[in-house]
């Protein structure tokens, strides 16, 4: 899977940081056909910051192979159901995407991959659980760069596993430990997939526990300790839960017995074998110079390969 992983291991949520770059970079920025560029070109800055600022010495683009997975679905039917495009008999469902964003991906996925940026994608996965399994399996501190909240979940100081998160497109970034998170939601890391799956989550289609928001969820998590802790509490006459807190958590039982699966990102997911290490010189020169020629790639690319080099 990993080999000889030691030092710091950089682990990108692709997606979300191109769709950051799409939606950061103007689209006037194009390739010498006219083809708009601004993902791949902003995807490549962000990179090269990324590496100048945080020097890893591992560095891994995780990529959605199932953006929806069947699994997490059959659990929970809303899971991310208004993003979907267009249903399919046969594979995954397509998700809805701006239509200059999705020519874009095959080239940030081949520039990648001649640079020699590991990238790896596992069928039937997210992103997410390509990132939780390396980060279990790390041996040093990791940074993930996500600008997706779920992943707060796998902050750990005691393992050195923080959140890198983009505050505005991908210029500053909000460096998230465990005392981040406390102080914004009232939990640490491990508490965190609780506290989502009790909120819900609009944006992944997460009923969460009706009348149940995050100050009261992060109230109950630190009163109980966790979600095992607070279902106990609904079934102790002595507890301090209030009648109508007690009423909605009992009629919650459904769903916060199948939630965990699904928020909690997979930590076992079967890895390809991959060299992670950071590359200092491009795997494919020829491949990446025809590229960089024919999407227009100059300066955005040119400063990655100076940083990688050093």
């Amino acid at each position: 899977m990993m080999r000889g992983v030691t030092g710091r291991l950089m682990l990108l949520d692709t997606a979300s940081l191109y769709f950051r770059a799409y939606f950061g970079v103007p689209e006037s920025v194009k390739a010498p056909d006219g083809t708009p560029v601004n993902a791949v070109r902003g995807l490549l800055e962000f990179i090269d910051r990324l590496v100048r600022d945080h020097r890893p010495d591992h560095l891994v683009a995780c990529m959605d192979a199932d953006w929806r997975p069947q699994w997490r679905v059959d659990l929970i039917p809303s899971y991310k159901a208004h993003r979907v495009a267009e249903e399919r008999e046969a594979g995954p469902d397509e998700e809805e995407v701006p239509d200059t964003l999705s020519p874009q991906v095959p080239v940030i996925e081949a520039v990648l991959d001649a640079v020699g940026i590991a990238r790896v994608g596992v069928a039937g996965y997210e992103a997410d659980d390509v990132i939780g399994t390396f980060t279990a399996a790390a041996q040093g501190p990791v940074d993930i760069v996500t600008g997706d909240r779920d992943l707060y979940q796998l902050v750990d100081d005691a393992r050195g596993v923080r959140v890198l998160y983009p505050l505005k497109g991908v210029g500053s970034l909000a460096l998230t430990d465990e005392a981040a998170l406390r102080e914004k939601y009232g939990v640490d890391g491990s508490g965190y997939a609780d506290l989502a799956l009790l909120r819900g989550d609009p944006s992944d289609g997460l009923p969460g526990v009706p009348g149940i928001g995050e100050k009261t969820a992060a109230k109950l998590l630190a009163e109980f300790g966790d979600l095992a802790g607070i279902m106990a509490a609904v079934d102790d006459p002595k507890s301090k839960l209030t009648p109508s807190q007690r009423k909605r958590l009992d009629e919650a039982r459904p769903y916060v017995a199948i939630a965990p699966k699904v928020v909690r990102v997979a930590g076992d997911v079967p890895l390809p074998e991959v060299d992670t290490a950071l590359p200092r010189a491009p795997r494919d020169p020829a491949e990446l110079e025809g590229l960089a020629a024919r999407w227009g790639l100059g300066g955005s690319l040119h400063r990655l390969l100076t940083t990688l080099a050093v």
